[in-house]
This record gives C-alpha cells, sequence and structure tokens, in this order.
C-alpha cells in the first residue's frame, strides 16, 4: 500500500475548475515529483494535500486512513510536512525558534532533534540569529528542517530551488535524495528546475490545465520527452 494515495481530486476557485480528476500516488523511500508549467494546479494540489484548500470531490488517504476531511493541525500531527512556495519562515524569530515552531504538535517540551544540524550545519551556526537576516537558501534550509522537526512520514516540498544559488540547491537535492533513501519518508515534490526534478524523480506526474498528462518512472522522463512538455 502506498502511503499517500490521492484518488480523483477536484477543486475549484470560483468558477474556475483548478484540479481536474487528479490521481497520485506516494510510496516510503521514493520522490514522487510533480512537474508543470505555471499556473497548472501544481500548488492547489500541494495545498489539498495540507488541506489548506478545500477540496470539492476526490479522495486523499495516508496510511489508509481518510484524511480528505481533516484540518492542516491534524494532517501534521498524522505525519505530513508542508514547505511551502516562498517558504514563509517566521522573520522576526530565530532560526531556533523556528525550527520549535516545527514541534508544535508534540506534547510536551520536546527538543529540536540533532539530525537537523547534521542535515543543514549552517542552522547550527545561527540558532539566535533572526529567520529574516537568513540568505534565501538558508531560509529555504530552514523551512526544510522545520517541516522535519516533528518527523513526517510524508513531507511535501513546493518549488524548493526557487531563488536559490546553486550550491544550496545541490546540498537541497543531497538531502532529499538522503531523506527517501532512508525508507521511511515518501516525498512529494514540485519543481520547476527540470534537471533537478529529473535527479531526483522515482516518479514523475505532468500537469496541465489542472490535469496529470503524463506520468511514468523517472529513469524514463528524458526518454519520453518529459522536458519538452514542460518547456516554457
Amino acid at each position: 500500500m502506498p502511503l499517500l494515495e490521492v484518488r480523483d481530486l477536484n477543486q475549484y476557485y470560483g468558477g474556475s475548475h483548478i484540479l481536474r480528476n487528479v490521481s497520485l500516488q506516494a510510496e516510503l523511500g521514493k520522490v514522487t515529483v510533480v512537474l508543470g508549467r505555471n499556473g497548472v494546479g501544481k500548488t492547489t494540489l500541494l495545498k489539498s494535500l495540507m488541506g489548506l484548500v478545500p477540496i470539492k470531490s476526490g479522495s486523499i488517504a495516508l496510511n489508509g486512513q481518510a484524511i480528505d476531511q481533516k484540518p492542516p493541525y491534524e494532517r501534521a500531527r498524522l505525519g505530513v510536512g508542508f514547505v511551502p512556495q516562498g517558504r514563509e519562515i517566521f522573520g522576526r524569530l530565530t532560526v531556533q525558534e523556528n525550527l520549535l515552531m516545527g514541534l508544535a504538535t508534540k506534547k510536551g517540551s520536546a527538543p529540536v532533534p540533532n539530525a537537523l544540524y547534521e542535515l543543514f550545519p549552517v542552522l547550527r551556526q545561527m540558532l539566535h540569529r533572526r529567520g529574516g537576516d537568513l540568505s534565501g537558501g538558508q531560509q529555504q534550509q530552514l523551512a526544510i528542517a522545520r517541516a522535519l522537526a516533528a518527523g513526517p512520514q510524508l513531507l511535501i516540498l513546493d518549488e524548493p530551488t526557487e531563488g536559490i544559488q546553486p550550491s544550496i540547491i545541490k546540498d537541497i537535492g543531497r538531502v532529499i535524495r538522503m531523506l527517501a533513501d532512508r525508507g521511511d519518508m515518501a516525498i512529494v515534490l514540485v519543481e520547476q528546475y527540470y534537471d533537478f526534478a529529473e535527479e531526483l524523480a522515482d516518479h514523475y506526474l505532468v500537469m496541465e490545465r489542472g490535469e496529470v498528462i503524463a506520468s511514468g518512472p523517472g529513469s524514463e522522463m528524458q526518454s519520453r520527452g518529459v522536458r519538452q512538455l514542460v518547456a516554457i
């Protein structure tokens, strides 16, 4: 059974049909990449998975349990971590305080896991610096670490390379691959940077006008001409 199973998702903004019968699966130990041009519904899909926007019809199941009617905080408690587009860290809080916010679903005063500093060593050096004073790449590492703090089974990432310098893109790619290879986490990644997506994808989906128009193993992205499908 896949960790995440989404079936026939439909979602509207006003009279606009944004998601059209979108289905996908995410397995433990695998990276599922969602690609497509701007405005095709990728971010809306991720917000629907997290419960930030309601769905009109369809189903979302985590570990076989329906979560499509649960609010975002309950999905977080069940093991869903979300890194939104634009990072959305708390700029006036310190790095340490931002990481503690990631533990909000845990009872008591759980400490920040040391493993986060092993994944992103720069965060240990900047614990008492305000999040808003970090570079864009450092903020993205902080946003990912905050989502990982509670130990999610499903990690959802919305364009983590946006506005990030190449050296940190490589670091983020290394961390994503390492997390997947541990085998205890499924990762859903929306990405515009094709080469980054192709390198990480175990499975891919291409969206157009709110629909999935192509999908398959990541190893077949090149042979199936996926780059051309998502070219602007």
